[in-house]
């Protein structure tokens, strides 16, 4: 009985560290209807995958064709991670990598959770060539 207890509790301890994060979950994207779904990926760094967009809707076996790594060409872009290492949080997220698939380019990146259904995202090529957008939490 006692280790029962004992199971049950670190099970909710262990929960508890797994708690989602303010910035996890379904992202729309400014355009093309895309879907970006952040999530936690190492401890507590953010990642992000392509859930949807227009473009997977009507193919929905499109691949990574613009990679600059030809070995990579052929991955799905569905359930791709395009961002990779963001650190922070709650709010802030800095020292992250983006990738962009149509343009095959990875950019640095930060997300700034601005109200709870909404994140700016910004990608930089170098400082100050850096270019943003504003999404909205899907519900």
């Amino acid at each position: 009985m006692i280790l029962f207890r004992a199971a049950v509790l670190l099970g909710a301890v262990a929960t508890m560290g797994a708690a989602p994060l303010p910035i996890e979950g379904f992202w729309q994207v400014k355009s093309g209807g895309g879907v970006i779904e952040l999530h936690r990926c190492d401890g507590d760094t953010l990642c992000g995958r392509i859930a949807a967009s227009d473009d997977l809707r009507d193919k929905p076996d499109i691949r990574d064709v613009k990679n600059r790594h030809p070995e990579l060409q052929t991955r799905r872009l569905r359930g791709l991670d395009i961002f990779h290492g963001f650190r922070g949080g709650p709010d802030i997220w800095t020292d992250g990598r983006i990738y962009n698939p149509n343009d095959g380019r990875t950019y640095r990146g930060t997300l700034r959770l601005t109200s709870p259904d909404k994140v700016r995202v910004v990608g930089c090529l170098v400082y100050p060539l850096c270019n943003g957008q504003n999404w909205t939490r899907i519900k």
